[in-house]
Order: structure tokens, then sequence, then C-alpha cells
């Protein structure tokens, strides 16, 4: 296996290679007109912006892969499905396809890993142990965990380095539970997607000089399926089917809650909108960054609450899995997401506060 210096320099490849490439991605973007425009409402840059930046990202990943050179059974599989959802991004951010196509790339992407064999074949549960999964049950729940970090990844991408931020702390997060679970193949994997992540992000933080576009949210989302497969999914952990799920919480969150808000507003799922989580920050006041930094400082929290998660015994994963709860209640609060706008964690926090401010002289 490698060595701490084999994989510091796989991620010096891969965030070099990203912070080289990207720059030139941006000047054939704006040559081939392949930029995003703010024709709507919802959109909140000014001006066109190069949207195909999720090239960069592959290729920093590439370059650090073929360092490495990582070798698992499925392997070829995953870097084929990879190819397939990068290629999904690359026609959707140029020519703007419909829904229906995007999904059945990601669908052909999905089907391509599960060939392999590497499938979500058993989940452990409190009380009932490891249990294991019908064929065609794993075979499905793998196609739709793909599908929905996907997904996910690419709806949260609606501010400057939102995604490619939440993207790095979730594998961070994956990182540290494939080290202290050996899975090396897992830490490979992470150590050179975090490095192309962090390269392009130099250039995507707010004020950005490009977007990731589909391109890159798709890739992501699907790498950070496929690393949890291949780690967070194999452990024995307590609840270890809702670890992988924790280390996105945020993306997968605003997920949910956009195909209820949908639903209950008759409009199609895949119909975009200015009603996610981001937007409802900025709606509350908070600048383009901040809001950006206020999700960053959720997601490190629920990173933080899947790591301990990851290796908890059922006690203590009962405790971790409420201040998940709680985690979740208080960021609703500060979105201004609640039912009745109800704040009672913020309420409790300005009343302490008050308490101990101590009292001026008059």
């Amino acid at each position: 296996m490698w060595n701490t210096s084999e994989l510091l320099i796989a991620f010096l490849i891969s965030c070099g290679t990203a912070l080289l490439v990207t720059p030139l991605i941006i000047k054939l973007s704006f040559k081939f007109n392949i930029v995003d425009k703010p024709d709507n409402n919802r959109k909140m840059h000014k001006g066109a912006k190069p949207s195909m930046g999720g090239l960069g990202i592959f290729i920093g990943a590439a370059a650090g892969f073929w360092y490495l050179q990582p070798v698992s059974p499925e392997m070829n599989a995953i870097i084929l499905g990879a190819f397939i959802m990068l290629i999904t991004g690359i026609i959707d951010d140029i020519f703007e396809i419909r829904a229906a196509y995007k999904l059945c790339g990601q669908i052909a992407a999905a089907v391509v890993v599960v060939s392999s064999g590497l499938i979500i074949d058993k989940v452990t549960l409190p009380f009932t142990g490891t249990v294991f999964l019908n064929e065609y049950v794993g075979i499905a729940l793998t196609i739709f965990w793909i599908l929905a970090a996907s997904n996910a990844i690419n709806l949260i991408d609606g501010l400057d380095g939102l995604a490619a931020g939440v993207s790095i702390i979730a594998l961070i997060s994956i990182l540290i539970m494939g080290v202290t679970d050996f899975r090396f193949i897992v830490v490979a994997l992470c150590v050179i997607l975090i490095g192309s992540s962090l390269g392009f992000l130099f250039f995507n933080f707010h004020p950005s000089k490009i977007f990731m576009g589909d391109t890159g949210a798709l890739f992501l989302g699907y790498s950070i399926a496929v690393v949890s497969m291949l780690g967070l999914f194999k452990n024995v952990a307590f609840f270890s089917f809702i670890i992988p799920i924790i280390v996105i919480a945020i993306p997968v969150f605003d997920t949910l809650l956009a195909i209820i808000r949908r639903t209950i507003n008759h409009q199609g799922i895949a119909k975009p909108d200015n009603k996610h989580i981001h937007y409802q920050l900025m709606k509350r006041g908070y600048s383009h960054r901040a809001s950006v930094l206020i999700i960053y400082g959720f997601s490190v929290f629920f990173g933080i609450m899947a790591v301990i998660f990851n290796s908890a015994t059922l006690l203590s994963s009962l405790a971790v899995f409420a201040c998940i709860l709680i985690g979740f209640q208080l960021f609703s609060e500060i979105a201004g997401i609640t039912i009745h706008n109800r704040q009672p964690i913020l309420r409790g926090i300005r009343q302490l506060t008050k308490l101990r401010k101590p009292n001026r002289m008059k």
C-alpha cells in the first residue's frame, strides 16, 4: 500500500493539475461560448461565467489517479461509470438537455458500477445486527444511492464554492473513516479527489471565475457515492446504513425539501427554483460568502458526527443521533425553514446570552 509521502505527492499532483488546467478551461469555455448566463431570477451571478469547471476537477483527479494507480476488482467499472457521468454533465452544460436524458446517463453510470459486483449488500441495524439484502434489493439500493448522491451535490451547486467545499468536507470525513478502518483504496481515492477539488475551489470561491457545472457536480456526487460504498457501507458500526447519508447531510436535506416543496406545489421534481437552502440564507440577510460559510460549518459538524458514529457503540450512537437532530433543527432555524418560523434553539441561545450579559453601569 501507499505510504504518507506517496499520498501527499498524489494530493499535490491532483491539486496542482487542477490549478494549472482550470485557467485553460476558462479560456476555452469563453471561446466556445460554454457559459452560464444570468437569464432568470434564480441565478445569483452577474455576467456570463464559464460553466464546465468540473472538467478541471476530473483532470486533476485523473492525474493523481495515474500516479497512485489504485487497484480493486471493481476499478475498471468505477472508471467507466465516472466517464459516463462526466460526459453526461458535459453534454448538459453545453446543450442543457432534458432532465430525463440526464437521468438516463446517471442510471447508465450506476448500472456499470453495479455490473462489477459493487453493490450495497448489507446494512447494520441496532438490536438486529447485520442484515444481508436480497440481490435485487441491493442492486436497486445501490443505483438509488448513486443517483441520490449525484443529484444532491448537483442541487446544492447554487453559490460560488458551495458544492466544491461541501464535497471536500464530505470526502475528508470519509478519508478519516477510511484511515481508521484501514480501507486503503478509499483513502487513495479521497486524497486525489480532495486535491483536485481544492485546486478548482481556488477559482470557484466567491467571487468565482468559473462554475463546476453539471460536469463537476455529477462527477463529485458519483465519486462520493462510490467511495462510500467501498468503505462506509462495509463497516460493522450500528446504523452503518445511515453514516454515508450523514456525510452529505446538508445536500440530502436540501434535496428532500426540494422534492417535498415541488410535490406540494404540483411542480416537476426536476424543475429548478430559488427556494433551496442557500437561497433562503441569502433571503434572511446573509451575504453570499456568509451563506456558504454557514453551510460549510454545518457540513463540518455533520462530518464530525459521521466520524464519531462510525465507531460508536449503540448507546453512544443514540446520543450522536440526538445531536444530529439538534443540528438539523438549528440549521433549519438559521435558514428560516421551520414550520411557522419557530426557533426554540435560537430563542434559548438569545435568552442565555442576555442572562450572561453583564449589567452596564448607569
